[in-house]
């Protein structure tokens, strides 16, 4: 099925719950990989794409259906302050679902579809300052939309199956950039990260997921890098107000200390959890950060038992 255009995401959505991967930078990490960088596991697009190939894989093989690209903290301005220019930035964001697509083709066989989600994150994961758990950025709209807008461009001419709207922390924020996938030709999921029953940045979650119930390129709605404790809750809020398939993939529990770079305190997340999660409506499963392929493993046993 790799080898061809694999059946649409929305049209296998409704007929089965689908696994996502782990975190990307846990396990390049786990390969040896120092991502210290404020760059992040974006760096390696431009050092060791080899590498991020190899992640992906780890992921396909461990059983996931969709791989979420490594360019998650790639922007024209990020990787400027590298002094790297826009057309070889481009090429960087294109190349990131490139290698997604060769771990597909290297996993799949032709016996299973899999699919690509490229990853677009907020705002201030370029920062690097830990501002993406907080929103608030103090920018409009309008202005958020103008950044985010020219990053989308490339990235959906690279052919994803999917913009990963991922890890948004403010409703100001899901605001632009439903309007800036609007026109591109690729569907999106939109995926914020919350803290109990509102966004990193406080809003309720009713009123954040209600952006997306009427946005015709959304085809899930949820939350990623999360406690997995506040993963129920917001299951079925975006189930009820959005009418959506539900997208969600918490990170481990642990906390990330911005100041350090460093996770701190338990992993709550367990494999458990996530029936329950699809019995209130979602159907992309998956973790993120600090969540790697034993745990995807069992995630995708309990979607397929």
């Amino acid at each position: 099925m790799t080898g061809a255009t694999p059946p649409s995401l929305a049209d296998t959505l409704a007929r089965r719950p689908l696994v996502l991967d782990g975190g990307m930078s846990n396990q390049l990490e786990a390969a040896g990989h120092d991502l210290s960088d404020e760059l992040w596991s974006a760096r390696l697009l431009a050092d060791r794409p080899e590498a991020v190939t190899a992640a992906h894989l780890a992921y396909f093989e461990a059983g996931a259906d969709v791989a979420i690209t490594a360019s998650y903290q790639a922007t024209f301005e990020g990787f400027a302050r590298r002094g790297i220019g826009r057309e070889e930035v481009a090429g960087l964001l294109g190349l990131s679902v490139g290698v997604a697509r060769e771990a597909a083709r290297r996993a799949g066989g032709g016996r299973r579809p899999l699919w690509v989600a490229t990853s677009v994150g907020p705002y201030g994961a370029m920062l690097a300052d830990g501002s993406e758990y907080r929103g608030r950025y103090g920018l409009t709209v309008a202005e958020l939309e103008r950044f985010h807008r020219p990053r989308l461009e490339v990235l959906a001419a690279a052919g994803p199956d999917v913009l990963a709207l991922e890890t948004v922390p403010d409703a100001v924020e899901a605001e632009a950039l439903l309007r800036a996938v609007r026109g591109l030709g690729v569907p999106a999921w939109l995926s914020y990260t919350v803290s109990g029953d509102r966004t990193r940045a406080g809003q309720p979650l009713e009123e954040a997921f209600a952006l997306a119930a009427d946005a015709d390129e959304v085809i899930a709605v949820g939350v990623n890098c999360c406690d997995p404790r506040d993963v129920d809750a917001a299951v079925a809020t975006a189930a009820r107000v959005t009418g959506r398939p539900v997208v969600v993939y918490p990170n481990s529990g642990e906390s990330w200390d911005a100041d350090a770079r460093a996770w701190t305190g338990p992993a709550t997340f367990t494999a458990e959890r996530v029936a329950g999660w699809v019995r209130a409506g979602a159907r992309l499963v998956g973790g993120c950060c600090r969540v790697g392929p034993a745990a995807v493993a069992e995630i995708a046993g309990v979607l397929r038992s």
